[in-house]
């Protein structure tokens, strides 16, 4: 059996960590989000196909053409749009039986295993992984009689009921329907309307109901979901670089190779630091920080529940608190990002244009890729700098900053004689 991964799209909702980048490659607990869908996908698959579009390149060069022995193949998504599209686009590259997946979603090995045995079971065309939530206003509604699906609708709004979690198992005999699926609403062809042309048709679709952890990485919040997740029950105490004396690590940590821990530095797990860091002296890491490769924590920085990716620095005097910082980003000394609203409302964040309630009381920075912030910097709850950004000294950043933009502040100043 193969397991397709989709992975073409541009993952807007993530900016500015997509800027250059598709999602499935953006780091959380220092590995690349598509590594964890491959991981929990590969007992019950032989060889990958992953589908690609936006930027593929990146993903290209992150996995190579193999994971663990088992053989990778590129397929590039086919024209239009959608779920239903980015599977016809791999018809060539499966067998009868295939696996499909989401590649920017985290899920468990215990999901797989109870697609693969219900489907076998129940000796289905379509068998599909589903959850219940109180809250179905952000899903499609799977309804279901005894196992098997009567109908995947539309998001019903704020009812309980079990949601589609993006992952499958097909036949062959799904590429004949998605053929004649048209278009959805959003414009898009979508593998639910597919589904629902089979149910239609009288071909049996099967719901597996999972209770494990499950996370749709949609939004710059959910990175740090997952990222806590992972530390929490995932990470394994293992110092493989430099601890100084006069250092304190309150296990779990994970330190990579050729990192050195100074002398000071207080560090409290669930944390995870990566190959080739510097941290300290006189440091606070606290939990459910990663920290990748090559990154510098300098003298008198605290880092709390935060995502630090590779080659970026916070060397002195710096606050990073519930902040996401890209890749080869800096923080110029006194860089503060607040992460707490004075009225301890919810942060809300603007995606696409819109302001959406994070849900959460504290939420920091979200910083792009190849940033440099200047010195005594503030940065407001919520806000994103873009990529390739400059923020000149003092600025107070209490609105967006777009990609490739110089930002620096105006200061009128008088020199007088004594």
């Amino acid at each position: 059996m193969k397991g397709v991964i989709l992975a073409a799209g541009k993952g807007e909702r993530l900016r500015p960590l997509t800027d250059d980048r598709p999602k499935v490659v953006l780091k959380v607990a220092n590995r690349p989000i598509i590594e964890y869908v491959l991981e929990n996908l590969y007992p019950f698959v032989d060889e990958f196909v992953i589908v690609v579009r936006y930027k593929s390149e990146w993903i290209k060069k992150t996995l190579g053409d193999e994971f663990g022995g088992k053989p990778i193949t590129y397929v590039e998504q086919l024209p239009g749009e959608g779920t239903a599209k980015a599977i016809e686009s791999a018809r060539e590259s499966v067998e009868d039986e295939f696996i499909v997946a989401n590649g920017d979603i985290y899920f468990e090995e215990e999901a797989v295993r109870e697609l693969v045995s219900a489907f076998r079971r129940e000796k289905a065309d379509v068998a599909l992984v589903v959850k219940h939530f109180k809250d179905l206003s952000h899903f499609g509604k799977v309804e279901v009689e005894g196992s098997r699906v009567t109908r995947i609708a539309e998001k019903p709004g704020k009812i309980a009921g079990y949601a589609n979690l993006g992952i499958y198992t097909f036949r062959s005999s799904v590429f004949d329907f998605i053929e004649k699926t048209g278009l959805s609403e959003r414009g898009e062809y979508e593998i639910t309307d597919t589904i629902n042309l089979m149910i239609d048709a009288g071909l049996k679709v099967v719901a597996v109901p999972y209770d494990g952890y499950w996370n749709d990485v949609g939004r710059p919040w959910n990175l740090l979901e997952l990222n806590e997740y992972l530390l929490k029950n995932k990470l394994r105490h293992e110092i493989r670089g430099t601890v100084e004396e006069g250092a304190v690590v309150v296990p779990p940590v994970e330190i990579g190779e050729g990192t050195v821990v100074r002398s000071g530095a207080y560090i409290i797990g669930p944390v995870k630091i990566g190959r080739d860091s510097r941290i300290g002296p006189n440091c606070f890491i606290r939990p459910h920080t990663s920290i990748g490769d090559n990154c510098h924590i300098g003298n008198a920085v605290e880092v709390k529940n935060s995502i630090i990716m590779d080659n970026s620095n916070a060397p002195h005097l710096n606050y990073v608190g519930d902040s996401i910082i890209g890749e080869n980003t800096n923080l110029g000394a006194g860089t503060i990002t607040a992460n707490l609203r004075h009225d301890r409302g919810n942060v809300k964040v603007e995606i696409k244009g819109k302001l959406e309630d994070s849900g959460r009381h504290k939420l920091g920075a979200i910083i792009g890729h190849n940033v440099k912030v200047g010195i005594n910097v503030s940065i407001y709850p919520g806000r994103k700098i873009g990529s390739n950004a400059f923020i000149g000294p003092g600025v107070i950043v209490d609105r967006n900053v777009p990609p490739n933009s110089l930002v620096v502040v105006r200061q009128e100043k008088l020199v007088m004689e004594k």
